[in-house]
């Protein structure tokens, strides 16, 4: 038996357990299975079929998954990318009035792009031009973020026109509930309890039930069609000159996004050794090869997702723990009202505890060295602050580059990073 699951999903019994990457999965699932809830609703507002685009929204994270689970053997989850759903139905298709068809036209070019960089090598060569103080600062600032989403989604971090974000209403159901939940579940860290994170989900869930947010409309209900929106192509704009900008700004979105996020939770995992990152070519293989099946069954760019740091904060080591996140995604097609009772107020604690987890490679950084530190903090804060990941990598090294350079320490400064900063400069300048 675990010979066979380390051929097929690289288990190491010496390292984790089947128990252990189940509750991984799961974990994992949870926090992010609010994507089958949130992406229907950003691209629906396109005109496309909100019941298609949930059926959707789960097979294509399930396959996406499921390549990550046996081709990179890591315990990551994918899923349309948060952000990139926005920029496709609010920009692409509201503000620059293309139609639906036409960003998914975008989306597929998009990914055969990527697969293109990925069998190259070139995604993986982009990864190590970035300097090492820079990639451990990417984890802290998607732990900032993750925390902030977190806060966002407890109701305890709220919009206020005066000074953008202000404390919500504490003793509002919803925020109590969060509040119970983040007590309880850190209890449990705490008291090292295996599968801490998932006990915290369904201890929340539970105790949502008194307070009217946790709502079960059932169990099991019947998949809708993915026909409306399936294979819906206009070939016709391929060779235009808005198709050419919507591609790049895809291209560009979709790949610092899920640069940022494989980076840093290679670290979180503890997968680097001596500044070297395994299966990362694997891994961007799947978010490729992802991106570019979504388009075809109707939604936005795939992307791997910092909430699989879930997973791997309980022990989640091997593609076991990205099979069990596949198979949630599929089963969710049958038990869509099971999984969708789970209130956001239950998984806003995990969120802003698996935040707290990653933070923990700015010990990595050394902040006696200004030179590495204040591009390294630049990074952390405008992730987090201009919400991406990769203005927080742009931002990042840009400062870097100029700061080094201005200071004199030019053999710091790798042909690649001035490459990667004069396409950024160009990205910010069409931006």
């Amino acid at each position: 038996m675990n010979s066979l699951l380390q051929r097929y999903f690289g288990f190491n019994p010496a390292e984790t357990t089947i128990r252990t990457e189940i509750i991984a999965g799961v974990s994992t699932f949870l926090t992010m299975a609010y994507i089958l809830a949130v992406n229907p609703t950003i691209l629906g507002v396109t005109g496309m079929d909100k019941g298609a685009l949930f059926a959707t929204t789960a097979i294509t994270s399930g396959i996406a998954t499921l390549i990550m689970a046996l081709h990179a053997k890591m315990p990551f989850g994918l899923a349309p990318g948060m952000g990139i759903n926005a920029f496709f139905a609010y920009t692409v298709c509201l503000s620059m009035g293309h139609t639906w068809q036409f960003a998914l036209t975008a989306v597929l070019l998009e990914g055969l792009i990527f697969i293109f960089l990925t069998v190259t090598n070139i995604r993986e060569k982009i990864v190590y031009s970035l300097p090492p103080s820079i990639q451990k600062a990417i984890g802290v600032g998607i732990g900032l973020f993750i925390a902030f989403i977190g806060l966002q989604n407890a109701g305890i971090s709220v919009k206020n026109d005066a000074t953008l974000v202000a404390l919500g209403q504490i003793f509002q159901p919803g925020v109590l509930l969060v509040i119970i939940g983040l007590i309880s579940t850190s209890v449990l860290l705490v008291k090292n309890i295996p599968g801490a994170l998932l006990i915290g989900i369904a201890i929340t869930t539970i105790c949502g039930i008194p307070f009217g947010l946790t709502h079960l409309d059932g169990i099991v209900s019947m998949p809708p069609s993915v026909e409306p929106i399936f294979m819906q192509f206009e070939w016709h704009n391929i060779f235009t000159v808005d198709m050419v900008m919507v591609v790049f700004s895809f291209l560009f979105m979709d790949l610092f996004d899920t640069l940022g996020t494989l980076v840093s939770l290679l670290y979180k995992g503890g997968y680097v050794k001596d500044g070297r990152m395994p299966r990362m070519k694997e891994s961007f293989f799947a978010d490729a090869v992802g991106t570019t099946i979504g388009a075809c069954f109707g939604t936005s760019a795939i992307s791997t997702y910092v909430e699989s740091a879930a997973g791997v904060s309980v022990g989640g080591k091997s593609g076991l723990t990205s099979l069990v996140i596949a198979v949630c995604f599929f089963l969710s097609l049958f038990l869509a009202p099971l999984f969708l009772s789970i209130p956001a107020q239950a998984t806003a604690p995990v969120l802003i505890l698996v935040g707290f987890l990653m933070i923990s490679c700015i010990k990595e950084i050394d902040l006696e060295d200004y030179a590495e530190a204040i591009p390294a903090f630049i990074c952390i804060i405008t992730i987090p602050l201009t919400y991406s990941i990769a203005n927080g990598i742009v931002f990042g090294l840009l400062s870097y580059v100029l700061i080094n350079l201005i200071s004199g320490k030019f053999k710091k400064i790798r042909i690649e990073m001035y490459l990667l900063s004069v396409f950024f400069i160009v990205m910010l300048f069409l931006h």
